[in-house]
């Protein structure tokens, strides 16, 4: 019985020892565009549920995605030539085909773009469909450019 605690211990020691790796860079840059990518989550995946579980919210549907909107532009810069390093998760695609990372970008730019419009419709069907471009944009990126 006196062991119980130890073993406990020794394996949420072990656990912890096996998280992520720590961005130790200078500026951080992979930790920081991880970080923006999360924050537009924050916003875009409350919208899809809300789409999702029927309880469309015009007012904070709006507001999501003009948060969506103000934060899409974080990620990009942190994507320098020296970036693609453990914690990264880029694919070398991201540096060595420059002009499909920013179409990738572009795209996901104007659908948002689109979803912030519909938004401020307050018309909830007129969001489902730029909501899944903007999905699609982020789906495709991933696929191309991301690591699983």
């Amino acid at each position: 019985m006196s062991r119980l605690p130890a073993l406990l211990l020794i394996s949420l020691l072990t656990l912890a020892a096996c998280g992520e790796v720590e961005d130790t860079r200078p500026g951080q840059p992979v930790k920081t565009r991880q970080q923006a990518f999360k924050a537009l989550l924050r916003s875009f995946e409350p919208m899809g549920t809300m789409l999702k579980d029927k309880r469309y919210d015009a007012d904070k549907f709006a507001a999501m995605a003009a948060e969506l909107v103000a934060a899409r532009e974080a990620p990009w810069g942190h994507f320098g030539p020296d970036t693609n390093y453990p914690p990264s998760k880029s694919k070398a695609d991201v540096w060595n085909d420059p002009a499909a990372f920013e179409q990738a970008k572009k795209d996901f730019i104007n659908a948002s773009d689109a979803l912030l419009v519909a938004a401020q419709s307050k018309q909830e069907a007129a969001v489902g469909t730029p909501y899944q471009k903007v999905y699609d944009t982020c789906q495709n990126c991933h696929k191309t450019f991301r690591q699983r």
